[in-house]
């Protein structure tokens, strides 16, 4: 879609309208109309005349009366048909609906009746309408302790509050706001994924499927990282990965950071910063003018040396040969050195300033199976 097209939001300061929002702006997009809560109906008749894309979030989940589900979610949902329809606009309309609607009770009851509306909108009209069935959708900007538990998790966790669960075993759907958001860019050029057994249904993909047990145990974790210095499991597409970067988001804004056993002596001082099974560790040592370090070699163990600051050589000598092989460094010049194995190596600071050097290890220290032998270069 042209990015200067003006597309209408409804909803836009809700937890899934500020993301889809911001990253319809950093797409550069332009032309935003945003309508909340507080604007009235004369303003969604206007934006509704000018609309080349309708995204329509807005909703109610919490009223005070039942009654507010239906004005809130179907009745919305209605007006905002009606003033397309007045203008004779037949701009698509996407919806964020919920799995909820198959359920019999007043919130589902009151999506199922939008989603009908939606449904007939794209009958008497042919524009192109997107119904989304939501699950329990996550991510930044969640609210906390109002309907998602992994909001009300992350938050309790980063704030050190009990994290309360009634069944370990209860399993629960989930969609990450950042795959919810390009599911709805997508659907911008019209590239969607329906599930067509009833009516057309776009889904969300993918679905994550965990169990409250699971969910408050990987989240509880999270703060453990700190001082274990180990990374949660990042492969791309987990849900960990996912949790992990909503965990962040609710980190209290004067705990950002936290400290590092920092091992100091006469020679520098050596800090282990990350570790993870599957990815080795990562270290910083500072070493002062004219230290030497190192001289020992590993089996199996290999290591990446890159020199930051400051000015050095990194001396090599396989263990069964006399010949010395030399690699001058310097943080003017950031260039890795690998570590093979089987040689016996140093790094010698031969600069004026203190020299600091990031080593990553293919293997986090295990003091029972150090694989590491003194044996001078």
């Amino acid at each position: 879609m042209d990015l200067n097209a003006p597309i209408l939001i409804t909803g836009a300061g809700g937890f899934i309208g500020k993301n889809l929002v911001a990253t319809l702006k950093t797409c550069g997009y332009t032309d935003l109309m945003l309508f909340e809560r507080q604007d009235t109906p004369e303003t969604l008749q206007q934006y509704a005349q000018r609309a080349a894309f309708v995204f329509h979030l807005a909703g109610i989940n919490r009223p005070q009366d039942p009654s507010e589900f239906y004005s809130g979610n179907a009745g919305l949902t209605d007006t905002l048909l009606t003033f397309l329809r007045q203008a004779n606009n037949n701009a698509p309309v996407l919806v964020t609906s919920s799995t909820q609607a198959e359920l019999d009770n007043d919130y589902g009851k009151s999506k199922a009746q939008a989603e009908e509306s939606i449904f007939a909108h794209h009958e008497a009209t042919g524009a192109p309408v997107y119904v989304f069935r939501l699950p329990g959708v996550f991510g930044k900007w969640c609210r906390p302790n109002y309907n998602s538990v992994v909001a009300t998790f992350c938050h309790n966790a980063a704030n050190g509050l009990p994290l309360t669960v009634r069944d370990e075993s209860y399993e629960l759907p989930l969609v990450y706001i950042d795959d919810v958001v390009r599911c709805f860019i997508n659907a911008m050029d019209g590239n969607v994924l329906c599930d067509r057994s009833v009516r057309p249904h776009c889904l969300v993909s993918p679905v994550h499927t965990t169990t409250l047990g699971h969910l408050a145990k990987v989240i509880s974790g999270f703060i453990q990282n700190r001082t274990t210095l180990a990374a949660p499991l990042l492969e791309d597409g987990s849900l960990e990965k996912k949790l992990y970067s909503t965990w962040l988001s609710y980190l209290p804004t004067d705990q950002f950071s936290y400290p590092l056993t920092m091992h100091c002596d006469e020679r520098g001082s050596f800090t282990e910063f990350l570790r993870t099974p599957e990815r080795g560790q990562v270290s910083v040592n500072i070493s002062k003018p004219g230290i030497v370090k190192g001289n020992h070699w590993h089996h199996s163990k290999n290591e990446k040396f890159l020199v930051v600051s400051g000015k050095g050589v990194i001396r090599f000598r396989r263990i069964d040969s006399d010949e010395i092989i030399e690699y001058y460094v310097s943080g003017d010049k950031l260039e890795v050195v690998d570590i093979p194995t089987g040689y016996t190596h140093n790094i010698e600071n031969i600069g004026d300033t203190d020299m600091v050097t990031v080593m990553w290890a293919n293997e986090a220290f295990d003091p029972n199976h150090p694989d590491t032998f003194f044996l001078p270069v």
